[in-house]
């Protein structure tokens, strides 16, 4: 016990301390600007606020739909791009370690390609839409409010979808080849035999990746405070980024510390599903393997 007395104190310090700090301002009217006032408690008045905040319920609905969008077709893409390297026979190394390169960057790093990519004057995908013809004027893509959504979703995807494609490699790699060969010999299809054989192996591994992704994208910030800030006129505001401008442009940190923790306990909430939906796949492949 004595041996972990320095652990507890640090993970105390830095950890411990902070949280019970955040969650003793949210009861209160707590002001950058007004010190003071983390000393005034006012019971659950800020979270009596935040449920009767349209603001931020539509950055929550906002954040679920990025959400939504960037893990499906990050496992649609992955789940690709898993098939297609695990067909290879020479370079697969060479090809694995291109697969994790988009995750090397840091988020803010994407933020500032992507926002260069899709500038409406210099962008290369202004750019490039015009060389081939498809439009003769610039796409104000980061200015457009369902643009610039997209122009985000763009982001994440590129930058998170070699989580799925690792996951989704591992689990084929790992899976016997003798039940896709015998459902080969009883007659079925490519189609029949990923969908009834291949997929539900596969399925613990994406939601794994989809687990873990899912935090990512509830608490997405960097990308999209470099990419339009919330903008424009809050179009592509999420939780976060409502949040930390709550706290500093507004210095409104109490109800920030709220907001917070109902975005963690929704993040939570999310957690719990796809650990239940992996919870039935793992099942499902231990009857059926």
């Amino acid at each position: 016990m004595v041996l972990l007395l320095p652990a507890v104190i640090v993970l105390s310090a830095v950890v411990v301390v902070p949280l019970l700090l955040s969650l003793w301002s949210s009861f209160t009217p707590f002001r950058l600007t007004k010190p003071e006032t983390v000393y005034q408690f006012i019971g659950i008045r800020n979270y009596q606020r935040i449920f009767g905040d349209l603001d931020f319920w539509i950055a929550f609905g906002r954040t679920v739909l990025l959400l939504t969008v960037a893990l499906n077709l990050e496992m649609l893409i992955g789940l690709g791009l898993a098939l297609l390297v695990d067909r290879q026979t020479r370079g697969q190394r060479l090809l694995r370690t291109i697969l994790m390169f988009p995750m090397m960057f840091s988020p803010i790093l994407v933020g500032f390609q992507f926002k260069f990519m899709f500038n409406d004057n210099v962008g290369l995908v202004n750019n490039a839409l015009q060389s081939l013809g498809f439009t003769d004027k610039a796409i104000p893509w980061l200015i457009d409010g369902k643009l610039a959504f997209l122009a985000i979703a763009a982001a994440e995807i590129w930058s998170s979808t070699a989580v799925f494609a690792i996951f989704i490699l591992a689990g084929l790699m790992a899976m016997p080849r003798e039940p896709q060969e015998a459902a080969r010999v009883d007659g079925c299809t490519p189609w029949q035999t990923f969908r009834y054989v291949t997929w539900p192996f596969l399925m613990p591994f994406a939601f794994i990746a989809m687990t873990i992704r899912s935090l990512d994208v509830a608490r997405a910030y960097d990308i999209i405070k470099i990419m339009t800030d919330g903008g424009p006129a809050g179009r592509t505001e999420v939780l976060w980024t409502l949040i930390a401008r709550t706290a500093y442009s507004d210095a409104r940190m109490g109800m920030a510390n709220a907001m917070s923790y109902v975005a963690i306990l929704l993040s939570v909430a999310f957690t719990a599903y796809f650990f239940s939906k992996l919870g039935k796949a793992r099942a499902q492949v231990a009857g059926d393997w």
